[in-house]
């Protein structure tokens, strides 16, 4: 899973280098303006099908086979219907959330035509992860690999070949990511029905089971709206963000995408902690729960000390792969040396909810994120960055973390998720 993200954040990484470096500073700032909408805009769905991953690794643990195929039906026609939803939705509002962030009018046309046709193709998005997903609730963390790097890989020459050769621009960009996702989502169905005794993707045969559904909504509801929340914070921020200029958005867009490698490290750990707390509490092994979650603070807190030792030495060297513009290396790698010491606390709050939703306790930990979230990073940055200029707002970051870890850890220590299972 870990190997496997790194392909998918080269989605990411290549769509910013290419444009940095071919397309300028605005085009780098549309492309980074445009993630925090695509990620307010597939947050509940995320949220709901994670609900759905979490019972198929229950019930991957209890052996119940049946089930698990019902499951699997009932995610994908959810996640189907609610992706062309997403798309008519988030076409037809584009150009009034933009303006709502208060995005330059310098970079609009551009982060217009780069999301117009992201969320296009939001279908095979969701199909794609949705498999990689359902895949690893079965203990199968390899097989999406393989299709990721055959995606990512893809990527990267339709993302040149679109840019230098047909010159199409932020657009291209954002085809070459469909057309490499749906590719990969295509090959992936046409591998698993071959070859896969679970998995059989075929329209005719499915069946949605409202029973699985409901208990899909109790447990991703919750996970859903913190993903919703947390991502019209990113919103807020980049809100924030946008009236400091063009600059301080490419800068910003930029570290966010070194955060991302930083952090995926903790995800990635968390969503395998996740998985494996699910097949755990399936057969009443709590121990062993216990024993992951320790195993993988170690892990991951190793890793991620690695990481921060690197952005702090070279941030300034990173930043220049990405954009050969002065100010945007400066402004971006003042970020870094604030933000960067402490990933370590990102990673704990990370891995340490792995286990909570792992175990279907879902509510609890929204809370948690929303408060560190809402009450502490939105208000600070504003604050903050009214007094200190942008610096302000990579302050909020850290101390955001800060609060949520202690938070998430002190409830841990409660218990209360052990009975929060929903196979028995």
């Amino acid at each position: 899973m870990l190997i496997g993200n790194v392909f998918q954040q080269l989605y990411n990484i290549v769509d910013s280098l290419v444009v940095g470096n071919f397309l300028g500073k605005d085009a780098l700032a549309a492309v980074g303006a445009s993630f925090p909408v695509i990620f307010a805009l597939i947050s509940l769905i995320i949220g709901i099908a994670t609900g759905t991953t979490i019972i198929i690794a229950q019930y991957f643990g209890a052996k119940d086979y049946k089930n698990i195929k019902r499951a699997i039906d009932t995610m994908y026609i959810f996640t189907f219907g609610a992706s062309v939803i997403v798309s008519v939705l988030g076409i037809w509002f584009t150009e009034d959330i933009f303006r709502l962030l208060q995005l330059p009018e310098e970079i609009m046309p551009e982060a217009k035509s780069y999301l117009t046709v992201y969320l296009a193709g939001m279908i095979v998005f969701f199909g794609f992860n949705g498999t990689s997903a359902v895949l690893r609730g079965l203990g199968d963390s390899k097989t999406p690999l393989y299709f990721l790097i055959l995606a990512s890989l893809v990527n990267i020459g339709l993302d040149l070949l679109f840019i230098l050769v047909f010159g199409w621009g932020v657009a291209g960009v954002a085809f070459a990511t469909v057309i490499a996702q749906g590719g990969a989502f295509v090959t992936a169905i046409i591998y698993l029905n071959r070859t896969h005794s679970i998995i059989h993707f075929s329209f005719r045969g499915w069946v949605f089971d409202k029973g699985i559904f409901v208990k899909s909504l109790r447990i991703g509801l919750p996970s859903g709206f913190q993903h919703t929340f947390v991502a019209l914070g990113m919103m807020a921020l980049m809100g924030i963000v946008n009236t400091f200029g063009t600059n301080v958005i490419a800068a910003y867009s930029v570290a966010q995408r070194i955060d991302s490698l930083a952090m995926m490290f903790a995800m990635n750990f968390a969503m395998a902690l996740t998985s494996f707390t699910g097949q755990n509490i399936g057969a009443g092994k709590y121990e062993r729960v216990k024993t992951g979650l320790r195993s993988t603070l170690v892990m991951g807190s190793l890793i991620t000390l690695t990481v921060t030792v690197i952005v702090l030495l070279f941030g300034n060297n990173i930043m220049g792969f990405f954009t050969p513009d002065e100010s945007v290396i400066e402004t971006g790698t003042r970020y870094l040396t604030i933000v960067s010491p402490f990933y370590i606390t990102f990673t704990g709050m990370f891995i340490i909810g792995g286990v909570m939703r792992g175990a279907g306790d879902t509510i609890v930990p929204m809370f948690l994120t929303l408060f560190s979230l809402w009450v502490v990073r939105i208000p600070l940055a504003f604050f903050l960055s009214s007094t200190m200029g942008e610096t302000g707002i990579w302050w909020a970051i850290p101390i955001g973390w800060l609060s949520g870890v202690i938070l998430s850890y002190s409830y841990y220590l409660t218990g209360k998720w052990k009975s929060k299972g929903v196979v028995g």
